[in-house]
């Protein structure tokens, strides 16, 4: 199995094979519009200005788990985003990434990957509040928050997973590594 296996849903509702995608190098990110870590949208839309012309490709799914943070339909979330962060890369349908309503695309990612820890100010902040949801949140690889990252090869492997407090010039560096 690979990444390339996976069918997402389009904000429109039509299915969206990542086959399409084979030999890009794929940010995939769980997104929200409220979220402390929604700034996040100015580095990501940099980061695929800088890149998207070397292979680059930014997947961002929102997602409403965390706090209820991305409240909005498609259409309200997509606005926004556009709106006052001017992304340009691919958004698709609302999802869950954790849980029996889990897309399998993010089942994927998490039983493929484990949590990295969160790391400065922000790392203290959510490490009380993320465990309240989930005890044994550091053993294992449910997604935490918002914003969490994998880093995909051309060839559809996992490179990296990068939780919502890394800071962005981390990835960005590993992201031109791969390319």
């Amino acid at each position: 199995m690979s990444i390339y296996d996976f069918s997402v849903k389009a904000m429109d509702g039509s299915e969206v094979s990542l086959e399409q995608y084979r030999g890009k190098v794929l940010l995939i990110v769980n997104t929200a519009t409220g979220c402390g870590f929604t700034p996040q949208y100015d580095d990501l839309q940099k980061l695929y200005d800088a890149h998207h012309a070397d292979g680059l490709e930014i997947l961002d799914f929102p997602c409403n788990q965390f706090a209820n943070q991305a409240p909005g339909d498609d259409e309200e979330i997509h606005s926004f985003c556009t709106g006052r962060f001017g992304i340009t890369f691919p958004q698709f349908s609302k999802i869950d990434v954790n849980g029996e309503n889990a897309i399998p695309l993010y089942k994927y990612l998490t039983t493929h990957t484990t949590f990295g820890g969160f790391g400065g100010a922000m790392g203290l902040v959510l490490g009380p509040i993320v465990k309240k949801m989930d005890k044994d949140y550091k053993n294992n690889g449910n997604i935490k928050w918002n914003f969490t990252k994998f880093l995909i090869t051309r060839d559809g492997e996992i490179a990296a997973r990068f939780e919502p407090t890394e800071n962005m010039d981390k990835v960005s560096k590993k992201v031109e590594e791969i390319l």
